[in-house]
Order: C-alpha cells, then structure tokens, then sequence
C-alpha cells in the first residue's frame, strides 16, 4: 500500500507539472524504501506516457511536454543516486548511443529511453538532438555500442534514420549493432522498410526489447 501510495504520488507529480514538489515526493519515496527502479518505471515513467498521450490529443501543449520533462529530470537526480548505491560492476556495461536524428529537437520520448536503459545496465551515450548521421556514426565507430537508438517526432525527418542506416552499411558498421527506432510517426512497417533491428511501440516496450537484445549477446545466441 505505501509503495503504491507513492508510486501514484510520482506519476501526479509529473502529470501535474510540479517542480516544486517533485524533489520532495522523490526522496519519501527513497526514505519510505520504494525500489528506485520502480520508482521510475512505475511511478514517473506512467506520468510521462500519459503527459504524452495528453499532447497528441491536444490537451496539452508544447510548453506542458517540456515542463514536464523538466519535472521527470528532477525526479530522477534525486532517485538515481540509488539505483547504484548497492554496489558497483564487475565487467564492463555494454553500451548503447541515443539520438534524436537531424533536423528534429524532440527529446523527451528519448530522454525516458535514456534513462531506462541506464536502469537495465547500459552505459548510455546520449547524443542530444538534431544529431547530424556523420555524428552517429563516428561515435558508432568510436565505442561499438549494442544498441543505437535513433528517435524521430516529425514525419519530416524520420527519413533520416533510413540514413543513418545506410551510412552505418557505407562504414561497414551495420552489423556490429542492433538499431531500434521510435516517435510518434514511426510504424512497424516504415522500421522494417529502412532496415531497422525493431521499432519502439513506446519507451518501456523498446527497452525491454534492448535488454532482450543484451540477455542474447550475454549468453551467445
């Protein structure tokens, strides 16, 4: 009852845009002994979805989707703390690179995937926004992540991630790492047309697809 008493009281935080609040409703949680995971993705993670839910409906704007943004990394500076304080790593985390394509400056939909993959144990670069395809794939290039992440809110730019795929097979890179791709106008079909590993229905599913990715190269397969 007491972790859901909070779990709730997180997600109304940031449906809520609360700033001033979300500080404190982060922190009982901690003291009260919620798991900072589901701190995350049952409490602030909800907030999110349905702040973006709101958005496409046109209940909320675009300043709303921003605050509430603000409002989820507030949250997290005070729960991340604890998602490592019970010990450290004995192997290197894999790693996965995060962008939101050229031309587009979208983030918060990435922004969430960034923070949920640090929980499930990537080493996470994020690239930001408006991230030229010369950019991603010198870091490609550079770390050899897992997982490259490209993000994409327009209609107008997702066409960038399809080249951001040909490049990756320009640099014979492409196969070297599992590319998952998301926003609002990206289907299943247009991932598969451009060559992409899967497309993300939503944050926490195209995670869970990533860590599904990173249980396979553990054990081989």
């Amino acid at each position: 009852m007491t972790d859901t008493r909070h779990l709730q009281a997180l997600r109304e935080a940031i449906l809520n845009m609360d700033l001033e609040g979300i500080g404190s409703v982060a922190q009982a949680a901690m003291d009260a002994g919620v798991d900072p995971k589901e701190a995350i993705t049952e409490g602030m993670v909800p907030g999110m979805v349905e702040v973006g839910q709101k958005f496409e409906e046109g209940e909320y704007f675009l300043s709303e989707l921003v605050v509430a943004g603000e409002v989820m990394k507030d949250g997290m500076a005070v729960i991340e703390p604890y998602l490592t304080a019970g010990g450290g790593d004995d192997e290197a985390k894999a790693k996965a690179i995060v962008a939101t394509v050229e031309g587009d400056y979208h983030d918060i939909g990435k922004n969430i995937v960034v923070t949920l993959l640090g929980v499930q144990g990537f080493d996470v670069i994020d690239l930001g926004m408006d991230v030229p395809t010369s950019k991603i794939v010198e870091e490609v290039r550079e770390h050899g992540p897992v997982v490259l992440g490209l993000s994409a809110l327009l209609s107008t730019t997702m066409a960038r991630m399809g080249e951001v795929i040909e490049a990756l097979k320009s640099a014979g890179l492409r196969d070297s790492v599992k590319v998952i791709v998301g926003g609002t106008p990206v289907t299943p079909a247009y991932a598969a047309s451009i060559g992409a590993d899967h497309c993300a229905l939503n944050a926490i599913e195209g995670v869970h697809k990533c860590a599904d990715w990173l249980g396979n190269l553990k054990e081989g397969r």
